[in-house]
């Protein structure tokens, strides 16, 4: 059956085939990428050769591990409706205003877009003898903890949400898996953790000639085991996170539902996984006509990290890296690139509406 569909494929089509099994693809996967692109008119155009030439010579670097686990995921989601543990929820302003995506000096982050602003403070945690001082959370991390703690509290109506007696635990909850080191996820992902769960948000909002504020810790109680890690240093792990009521009924108000397994697969980046729950909160109330935002009104939403010479163009760049990897978890959203910014178009949102 393989062997029938393969010969079925245009020369280019097999070409493109052969390049993804050169990069690591396994060939069944490579072949349902490509019926898929074909499908859909979005082929790559790729330098044909004889097939042994293409496996003894590929065309580019394999496929790094992450690039294969976004196409794997990609073709699951196109295939599966999302239900059940796949579904995810974040809060409307969360998905236009998210969190620093790359670490921040000092103890205040300020992101204004629109009519809606975000400002961010770092919180202190009490580790049993002294207060710490935390970090502004920041990266793809606390994006995916906060889905997740959003899903378990509206999924048990209740804003105390176990979280583990471990980090390792929690982490392979979300499908990351644990490694190491200074630098490794386990301590990324636990330093972030407990940043995120004292640290003080207010959202602003303006509605027609109204604005209005709200002020306060989304997360209200955090209770933690305390770990001696050494005589000098003792380390925290929530085993219990507490939203507080006020953000609890916001969220049960104003949830966005998401795709677990499109934020997994974009984990590695902020900046994708931003993108993502700002499509996936908007694409589908348009109306009409299409909507373009121009690159001066994406760069206020999604590049303020983006400074000095060149940001303009790097901004520009790493955005439409963004966008690629987002349409790939998101097939069914209808955006296009243009020469001054992207065009949205009505498109139905990720997670189907309820019939």
């Amino acid at each position: 059956m393989e062997q029938q569909q393969t010969t079925d494929m245009s020369p280019e089509a097999q070409a493109y085939r052969q390049e993804l099994i050169a990069k690591g693809l396994d060939p069944l996967t490579a072949q349902e990428v490509v019926a898929r692109l074909v499908r859909a008119g979005d082929l790559p155009s790729a330098q044909i050769h004889p097939v042994s030439s293409v496996q003894e010579e590929p065309v580019s670097a394999p496929l790094t591990r992450q690039q294969q686990e976004l196409l794997r995921r990609s073709l699951n989601i196109e295939r599966h409706v999302p239900s059940g543990d796949q579904l995810a929820f974040m809060h409307t302003d969360m998905c236009q205003v998210g969190l620093p995506r790359s670490r921040v000096e000092g103890l205040e982050f300020e992101r204004v877009c629109g009519g809606v602003g975000l400002f961010v403070r770092a919180g202190k945690t009490w580790d049993g003898q002294s207060f710490v001082q935390q970090p502004i959370p920041y990266g793809p991390m606390p994006r995916l903890v906060m889905a997740y703690l959003n899903t378990q509290a509206l999924r048990q109506r209740s804003a105390e949400i176990e979280v583990g007696n471990s980090a390792s635990d929690f982490m392979r909850q979300l499908g990351i898996e644990p490694s190491g080191g200074k630098r490794g996820t386990y301590t990324t992902f636990r330093n972030q953790v407990l940043a995120l769960s004292v640290c003080h948000i207010t959202v602003g909002r303006t509605v027609g000639a109204l604005a209005y504020t709200y002020d306060g810790k989304p997360i209200k109680q955090l209770e933690a085991w305390i770990e001696p890690a050494s005589q000098h240093q003792r380390s925290l792990w929530p085993g219990v996170i507490t939203f507080s009521a006020d953000y609890f009924q916001a969220l049960s108000e104003h949830a966005v539902p998401l795709d677990l397994r499109a934020l997994q697969a974009l984990r590695g980046s902020a900046l994708a996984m931003d993108l993502y729950t700002m499509l996936a909160e908007r694409l589908h109330r348009i109306e009409g006509r299409p909507i373009k935002l121009c690159w001066i009104n994406l760069r206020e939403q999604f590049g303020q990290e983006y400074r000095g010479e060149g940001a303009e163009r790097n901004f520009k760049r790493k955005f439409k890296e963004a966008l690629s990897k987002v349409l790939k978890v998101y097939p069914k959203a209808r955006v296009q690139v243009v020469a001054t910014g992207v065009m949205l178009k009505s498109s139905p949102p990720p997670v189907p509406y309820k019939e």
